[in-house]
This record gives C-alpha cells, sequence and structure tokens, in this order.
C-alpha cells in the first residue's frame, strides 16, 4: 500500500503565511480576498496600493516593492494574472504590461479557513439542544421514501442528513470540552458561580431527557433499518453528481461510494456503538451527567464556604464590639484572657479532691499533690478506658424493622396478582400502576445485571429473566402514561 502522491505534495499556496514577509504578503491578498467576496474579482497594482497606504505600517512602502511582491504571490500561485491587449495604443505600453490581479481559488479557501480560525475563539460554539437530535431523527426517517424519488432530491436530502450530524457532532463536542479546560474549573469554584447553577443545571436535565427520548428512537429506527436503502441512496446521490458539469476530470465513483458507506457507518456507530464499545451518544449521556455531579460538588462547597466564613465574620464583629466597650486597659486584659487565653499558661496541677469546701482555703494550706511523671516517648501510650457509652436503640430498630416489613408486604400484595401460572409476561400485562411498574423494572434490573439472568425478590422468591427471540418493543400501559421497552418474562421458581 502506497501513500497517493497528493499527500507527497508540497503547498506552496500557503508559503505566504510563514515567511519573513508575511507582513506584507498576508494583507495584500486579505485586500484582494475581500473584494473577491464582493464579486470586484480583477484589481490593478494601483488600486492595491491606495488600499494599502491607508495604514500606518505601508507608509513608506513603494509601488516599486508591491510589483515585487506582486509578482512573488503569482509565482506561489496565490494571484492569478490577466492583461488586456485591445486598450493599448503604442509599443511601449505594450511592453509595459498593465496586469489585472485576482485571488486564486486555492487563496480563497486559505483565506476562509484563516478567517473561521480568527474568529473561532470569540464565538460562543457548541450547544446542547435536544432539537439537534429531535431534527437529525425526523430527517433519517426520510430515508424510506428516497426510493422512489429523483436523483436531485434525495441528492439534496443526503447533504442535508450529513450536514446534520456534522452540526450535531461539532456542537455536542465543542460544549462537553468547555467544562474539561481549567479555565472552566476556575470559574465553577467562584461565588458568582452559584447565581446561575439551578438555571444550568436545568438546561442540562432538559438536555438529558430530550436525548434519550430521540436517540432512542434512532437506535430503533437504525436497527431496523434495511441496508438497501442506503445503497439506493448513495447510489442515486452518485448518479446526479455524475450528471454535474466537471473542470478537473472525471468522478473516481469507487472512491464517492466507499466515502458514504463510511459516512453512514459513523451515524450508525454513534448511536449504536461498535462492538463492545458504548455509542457517542451514551457517552454524552455520561459526561452530562459528570458535569451535573461536578457543579453540584463545587456548588456544595462555595455554600459550606460562604457559611462558615460569614458565621465568623459576625463572630469577630461581636468581639470587637466588647473590646471598644471596654473602659480601661486593664478591662481590655481580662476580656482577652476569656477570648483568647493565657498568651504564657503556667500549668499547676492538684488534688483533685480537696479537703474542704471553703473557698477562703489557699492551696498553700493544703497538702500536697503528687504527680507521677510519665516517660516521654514515642512508643509510650496510656491506657484510657473508653467514654462512649453504648446507646440502646432498640427500640428504634424495631419500628425501622416493622416498617421494612410492612412494605414489604405491601408490594407483595400488589404484584401476586401479576403473576400467571409462575410468569409475568410484559406484552399481557394490561394497566398497572406506577407501584407495580417500579417493582416490575427493579426485578427485571436485578436480573439483566446478574450473569446467570437470576434474580430473587426482597420476600424471598427466587426467578429467571428471559428475552423473547424477536426482541420487538412493547407498550407497558401504566395509569400515569406509557412506557415503551423490550418484551421479557419473569419466570419464578
Amino acid at each position: 500500500m502506497f501513500l497517493d502522491n497528493k499527500l507527497k505534495k508540497e503547498i506552496v499556496e500557503t508559503k505566504y503565511l510563514s515567511v519573513d514577509n508575511t507582513w506584507r504578503y498576508r494583507p495584500i491578498i486579505r485586500i484582494m480576498f475581500k473584494n473577491y467576496e464582493k464579486m470586484n474579482f480583477w484589481l490593478l497594482k494601483e488600486q492595491i496600493y491606495e488600499e494599502l497606504i491607508k495604514y500606518e505600517d505601508f507608509k513608506k512602502y513603494d509601488m516599486e516593492t508591491l510589483k515585487q511582491d506582486l509578482e512573488v504571490l503569482v509565482n506561489w500561485g496565490n494571484l492569478l494574472t490577466m492583461y488586456d491587449t485591445r486598450k493599448m495604443k503604442t509599443l511601449e505600453e505594450f511592453k509595459n504590461k498593465q496586469y489585472k490581479y485576482q485571488v486564486s481559488p486555492y487563496t480563497v479557501e486559505i483565506e476562509r479557513m484563516l478567517i473561521r480560525l480568527e474568529t473561532l475563539k470569540e464565538e460562543n460554539r457548541g450547544s446542547l439542544e435536544a432539537t439537534l437530535v429531535e431534527r437529525f431523527k425526523e430527517e433519517l426517517k426520510e430515508i424510506n421514501s428516497m426510493s422512489s424519488k429523483e436523483n436531485v432530491k434525495v441528492y439534496d436530502w443526503w447533504k442535508r442528513l450529513n450536514r446534520d450530524f456534522k452540526i450535531l457532532n461539532e456542537n455536542y463536542q465543542d460544549y462537553i470540552s468547555k467544562f474539561y479546560s481549567p479555565k472552566s474549573e476556575e470559574l465553577m469554584k467562584t461565588t458568582q458561580f452559584l447565581i446561575f447553577k439551578e438555571n444550568f443545571i436545568s438546561y442540562l436535565r432538559d438536555f438529558i431527557k430530550g436525548l434519550q427520548v430521540n436517540a432512542s428512537a434512532i437506535r430503533e429506527f437504525l436497527q431496523r433499518l434495511d441496508e438497501n436503502a442506503i445503497e439506493i441512496v448513495i447510489q442515486k446521490s452518485l448518479e446526479h453528481e455524475k450528471s454535474l458539469p466537471r473542470l478537473e476530470g472525471e468522478l473516481n465513483e469507487e472512491f464517492y461510494i466507499e466515502k458514504n458507506r463510511g459516512r453512514f457507518y459513523s451515524i450508525k456507530s454513534w448511536f449504536l456503538g461498535e462492538g463492545h464499545k458504548s455509542s457517542m451518544a451514551d457517552q454524552l449521556l455520561d459526561s452530562t451527567n459528570e458535569i451535573i455531579r461536578k457543579i453540584t460538588r463545587y456548588a456544595v462547597q462555595l455554600t459550606e464556604m460562604r457559611y462558615i466564613s460569614g458565621n465568623r465574620k459576625e463572630e469577630y464583629k461581636k468581639i470587637a464590639e466588647l473590646f471598644s466597650k471596654c473602659s480601661t486597659i486593664e478591662d481590655a486584659h481580662k476580656l482577652s484572657s476569656v477570648v483568647f487565653g493565657v498568651f504564657i499558661p503556667k500549668h499547676i496541677k492538684g488534688n483533685p479532691v480537696r479537703e474542704t469546701e471553703s473557698i477562703e482555703s489557699s492551696i498553700y494550706e493544703e497538702k500536697p499533690y503528687y504527680v507521677t511523671v510519665k516517660p516521654r516517648i514515642r512508643q509510650y501510650r496510656e491506657k484510657t478506658a473508653s467514654r462512649v457509652a453504648v446507646k440502646d436503640r432498640s427500640v428504634e430498630k424495631r419500628i425501622r424493622l416493622g416498617k421494612i416489613i410492612a412494605k414489604r408486604e405491601e408490594e407483595k400484595k400488589l404484584v401476586e396478582g401479576l403473576i400467571v401460572n409462575d410468569k409475568i409476561t410484559f406484552s399481557k400485562l394490561g394497566s398497572i400502576s406506577r407501584n407495580q411498574r417500579g417493582i416490575l423494572l427493579r426485578w427485571l434490573s436485578k436480573g439483566i445485571n446478574n450473569k446467570k439472568g437470576i434474580g430473587k425478590t426482597e420476600y424471598g422468591k427466587i426467578y429467571n429473566v428471559v428475552q423473547h427471540e424477536n426482541k420487538e418493543y412493547i407498550t407497558l400501559h401504566c395509569d400515569d402514561g406509557e412506557f415503551k421497552m423490550p418484551d421479557y418474562t419473569l419466570v419464578f421458581k
């Protein structure tokens, strides 16, 4: 396998971006590009010179230097030249050809890319709008009707679908990447972040709901989609592409088909994943949930810091007020000893059991107290009895246990009526309550997460989870709405 010759080719047209005289070449090209965008394609060197000398950097710039710069840009392929012999009247005019200049198509694309790069940091790129996924879902569903449409309509639809997917992917990547940047980390640690925290979390949760609903519908549609439908779309797009007039040569049909198949494969893997790898849609949900957890964690820390510093601030104010009311320095010293303690304390130990309770008695009149000196080594530890008394909480435990047993009995009554022949088949259930649905889904989740598909109810019944081979989705009717899910059966032993 060899590299394409196009990858080995040097791109001469980009030389004007990184040479010594770039500061002159780039303004010339930008002036030419702006006129090109205004459909003023051809310019004389005098017109270019008039635009350049408007800038302070070009005050000493002369026409001869401009002529040399234009010649360099022509040699690099950045500018195209043309001169009109019809307006020439003398041989001298013919020798001194009065060229007109135009930016080349290659340079036009380079300048457009540079302008996008220049405004990249200024744009507020990326968003988490669930409407993007919803719009893509509605666009994708039209694929089944493409076989009966004209080639040009199929071509336009395929372009729109690829454009919407690109916007969808880029917007989410740009938005998510913002929250893993050092700047965002610092912002979330500031108190100003608390002002819009609630609205921001609500925005993210609304997006998660929308993505879960629409992404599930897209997955279901892609799983049922016939591969021939996309082949028809690619073939019709190719036929229309072949009918367009081309100046650069014949269309490489094999490359075109392979490229568009790869695009559709990228769409499928974005929603369905590849093999054991999770899909980008699932990774996006995980990232969004992680952002919510991070925001909540920072908000709690900020709130605690504000609460602690606020209380301490009030304490300092109160202490300062007490000191201001002291009339003498002696009173201030006494207050200081109470608030801050003794700065150079002397610890005097005595007999804890005094012989007299008289307040008139002095420590010098009482018997001395003997202190046993303890060794000052790291290994020495004084044995002390635990002062923490074990509290009797048996009554609270019995009350809590009674509530748990009562709740399990209530759940048992709710679900026992749904078991028919030691089975609960979800597709055969009638209308159920919200509590019944919660219990059944909890049991189903336990069984699915077990490697052998075995689960155990809260009151001791063992069951197996069996998924039907057709893997069709059913609608579970509940008193608070309808719930779409695959068909399962719980078989009790």
